[in-house]
């Protein structure tokens, strides 16, 4: 990547990081970390976390990256299966990672510098086996500020208790319905009661929760393009902050309660709500479109490194917090919505499979791309 892409990206991250927004990379691969890339990114454009992309791993492994190739041959030779394969290639990222966000996270205490790695989304329906590969992977990385991203589904959701219990950090994701959000943070705090219980300090337990927030935007424009009225299409791309307004004002119902106030008597730090999947996926949007209207303190925003190509000109002055105390104006979204035969409990139990679906396929492609080069690395040695 280029200094000059860096330079103009890093006014943009270092503004929205000052509005109380932890900038995050959305999706690394090794040629990223081996060649300096997250170091600039950290070092100049203020990026304080990452997470893992398994669409970006498959292309990777598939495309031939020699920076996996070395690797992959170590472990055909040792007639490693797919899966372990897979574990080691993402704990290897996600270790170097983790070595270059360390400055964030010990210079912050612990409250920013953590990446995030997938667990196996075909485990997403089985709590024990979700836990257990979590705590594999954990284990793999060895980094104090790795973690676990588990599919919210309700499997998932004990699941979380489970690793949180077991001070296992957590990324939820595949969130989308307010219902499920307070469902994961339900399960947070469970495995914060269960941490206690067991005797641990409630002060380093991390866990965050994502909302692919660009998902709405194209499902809902897209019911509205059918429609084809004027009325709906005047109403395309406000799905999306409606319904990051509606998950915040969750967020904060759950930190005004007394089992929040007791738990964190205890030493136990908030959920962080993170906006995830920022990539647009409508004509005409941009991820700093979406970045520089979710703004509210204390939130993380996943962006593509391709946001951070769009330079400081598209950027719009920010304006404070955006969410908070827009409540009125979300439920004013939805109820105008509704009224055109567009239901948000619909919507958003649709994109909760699809969101479960879509992570699974990435899985299979990079569970086929890393078996064929397994396979061709173990004739090329015959």
């Amino acid at each position: 990547m280029e200094e000059r892409e860096l330079t103009a990206g890093s006014r943009d991250l270092r503004r929205l990081a000052a509005e109380g927004v932890s900038p995050w990379l959305d999706g690394f691969c090794r040629r990223l970390l081996t060649s300096g890339g997250l170091t600039d990114l950290v070092a100049r454009a203020g990026i304080r976390g990452a997470t893992s992309n398994l669409a970006t791993l498959a292309a990777s492994v598939e495309s031939g990256d020699t920076d996996y190739l070395d690797q992959l041959l170590f472990l055909s030779y040792r007639d490693v299966p797919a899966d372990d394969a897979i574990r080691a290639l993402t704990a290897y990222d996600a270790r170097l990672s983790c070595d270059e966000l360390l400055p964030v996270f010990e210079e912050t205490g612990g409250r920013e510098g953590y990446v995030s790695v997938d667990v196996n989304p075909w485990l997403a329906h089985d709590a024990a086996l979700v836990a257990s590969e979590a705590g594999k992977l954990v284990r793999a990385v060895n980094r104090p500020n790795v973690l676990a991203k588990i599919p919210a589904t309700p499997e998932g959701l004990e699941a979380i208790s489970e690793c949180i219990g077991r001070k296992i950090g957590v990324h939820a994701t595949a969130v989308f319905s307010v219902r499920r959000y307070g469902e994961v943070v339900d399960a947070y705090f469970n495995g914060l009661e269960r941490a206690r219980a067991a005797g641990h300090d409630l002060s380093d337990i991390v866990s965050f929760a994502s909302l692919p927030i660009t998902w709405f935007d194209a499902e809902v424009d897209a019911r509205l393009e059918a429609l084809g009225t004027a009325e709906a299409r005047a109403m395309r791309g406000e799905a999306a902050l409606a319904s990051a307004r509606l998950i915040y004002r969750r967020y904060e119902d759950r930190l005004s309660g007394d089992r929040w106030r007791d738990l964190a008597r205890s030493g136990a730090r908030p959920q962080t709500v993170m906006w995830a999947s920022t990539a647009p996926r409508r004509p005409g949007a941009t991820s700093k479109h979406y970045a520089e209207r979710l703004v509210a303190w204390g939130t993380a925003s996943a962006l593509p490194l391709s946001a951070l190509d769009e330079g400081a000109d598209r950027m719009c002055p920010f304006a404070g917090d955006t969410l908070s105390d827009s409540y009125g104006a979300a439920r004013s979204v939805w109820e105008r919505l509704d009224a055109m035969g567009i239901s948000y409990r619909a919507v958003a139990d649709k994109l909760e499979t699809e969101g479960v679906e879509w992570l699974q396929t990435s899985w299979s492609l990079l569970y086929a791309a890393v078996e064929r080069r397994l396979r061709g690395a173990q004739l090329s040695g015959a």
